[in-house]
């Protein structure tokens, strides 16, 4: 296939040094992958297809760009969609690949919206299928493994043949952006095709998926499965503004932030607005999910995430996400039922059966490193959906010439890929570019946080287990305050 691809690449190159239009790009020849459309798209004239014309005032500000769409089949089971945008003019000379979320389905058009803004020629994919949830694996394997990592690279090989046809030349840089199962899809590029990027931006990573999806059922069943330890969400404010008064101060700042919830040991035994039952459901969504055995499976919640917690424990059932995942992937049964889910009999069978497919966890990262690659991998320590030690561990787990090319960054207050009450807006691309072309490591990385429109604090992110400690003076809203240590 490579040597297809580059064959392609040869002829794309040609074409387009002998002036190539965007229409033109339809009849490019490319392996297992068929060119649907290629069309010009006016300043400010598309409309996200999915949208049925809301929303399109986000895309207003879109420069004038081509357009190719193409279906690609790997396999005979195989229906990709993707789409790729070429900048008509002002191309920086980079190609931007970005990520998905949940179990995809879906094209994502407001990340390359923002990739193309900066520049970028980009593209993205619905992962090999356009139905909502996990239904699309049942019976077909192959799309399974379309959906766990197939398709992202797959359309990244053709991406860059298109790239190459149009602008006569390949983009200088290639990068990966993406959060939550994107950021999971990110590292599944970095383990598995080593040279398709430069440059990775992992957020959030939802992995290892089989025992993500474990932890939330694990927890789920302990909230909802029986009446009496379901909390009602209107508790939750009142248990978090419990862990503020225990462990705000930890670091020695008053700042409604738990900035290193690890050293949080919150005990909910006080909370008198609490029954004894739901007080033994607090302890197991703050608690990690062990074998009996005692192995941990999954690190879970960190004191801090209380506000969101409704996304997993909310009920009326545990996420779909999770469901899905031992429903159709593990079990293939669509009548399974979640209240039958047994920890250690039920994740050995989903480990077997995934052997490795969507878990995107092996450390060895070194032919990434040794061709220069550089990992950003951030995380909200506030995440209500995906436990953020998962990151912490994963870093933890690689090698120390493999670190020296990697970044964790944890960010305080922060829930899953944004929001919450902690700075959230950051510019990971910006310094994953400094470092692949300058060799400038982020040493931190200036986020803020907004209120109604207006910035009303910033504070620097320090790559892990550095963290921001106030300087003493100044402002405590104000990064200038703030040094990493």
């Amino acid at each position: 296939m490579r040597v297809l691809l580059s064959v392609a690449l040869v002829i794309a190159s040609a074409a387009r040094a002998a002036g190539a239009t965007c229409e033109s790009l339809a009849s490019l020849a490319l392996p297992q992958a068929a060119i649907t459309s290629a069309q010009t798209v006016a300043p400010g004239g598309f409309v996200p297809p999915a949208a049925g014309g809301r929303g399109a005032n986000a895309f207003k500000a879109l420069p004038s760009f081509c357009r190719v769409t193409a279906t690609l089949t790997p396999t005979s089971d195989s229906d990709i969609k993707i789409e790729v945008w070429l900048p008509a003019s002002g191309w920086n000379g980079k190609f931007q690949a970005v990520g998905n979320g949940g179990w995809a389905g879906v094209v994502s058009y407001a990340a390359m919206a923002e990739a193309i803004k900066r520049g970028y020629a980009t593209t993205s994919t619905d992962t090999g299928h356009t139905t909502p949830g996990g239904a699309f694996a049942l019976g077909h394997p192959e799309k399974f493994i379309d959906f766990a990592y197939r398709s992202e690279h797959e359309m990244t090989l053709k991406a860059k043949a298109i790239i190459a046809a149009f602008y006569g030349s390949a983009p200088k840089f290639s990068y990966w952006n993406g959060c939550s199962t994107g950021g999971r899809q990110g590292l599944a590029e970095v383990q598995r095709y080593p040279d398709d990027f430069d440059g990775v931006v992992a957020g959030a990573q939802a992995n290892p998926r089989t025992h993500l999806n474990a932890w939330q059922l694990t927890i789920g069943k302990a909230a909802l499965g029986d009446p009496a330890s379901f909390i009602p969400p209107d508790k939750y404010p009142l248990i978090h503004k419990a862990v503020l008064e225990q462990c705000d101060a930890l670091d020695g700042l008053k700042d409604g932030l738990v900035s290193d919830p690890v050293k949080c040991r919150f005990d909910p035994s006080r909370l008198d607005f609490l029954t004894a039952r739901q007080i033994e459901t607090v302890r197991a969504v703050l608690s990690p999910t062990k074998t009996k055995k005692g192995e941990v499976v999954f690190p879970g919640y960190v004191p801090g995430a209380e506000l969101g917690w409704a996304g997993l424990i909310g009920g009326p059932e545990p996420t779909s996400t999770a469901i899905d995942q031992y429903k159709f992937v593990v079990f293939k049964d669509p009548n399974w039922d979640w209240r039958t889910f047994d920890l250690d009999r039920d994740l050995a069978i989903a480990d077997k059966v995934d052997n490795g497919t969507i878990n995107a966890i092996n450390p060895h990262i070194e032919p990434f490193v040794k061709r220069g690659g550089k990992l950003l991998m951030y995380h909200g320590w506030a995440d209500p959906l995906v436990g953020p030690l998962t990151s912490v561990n994963y870093f933890d787990s690689l090698s120390k010439d493999a670190r020296s090319s990697v970044r964790l960054f944890m960010v305080p207050g922060m829930g899953h890929c944004g929001g919450g009450e902690g700075p959230n807006t950051f510019d990971m691309m910006s310094a994953l570019e400094q470092w692949v072309e300058q060799g400038s490591a982020p040493a931190r990385i200036v986020a803020s946080h907004a209120a109604n429109g207006v910035v009303d604090r910033t504070r620097p992110l320090c790559p892990y287990p550095q963290a921001a400690v106030y300087t003493g003076s100044g402002s405590i809203d104000e990064a200038a305050n703030f040094v990493c240590r």
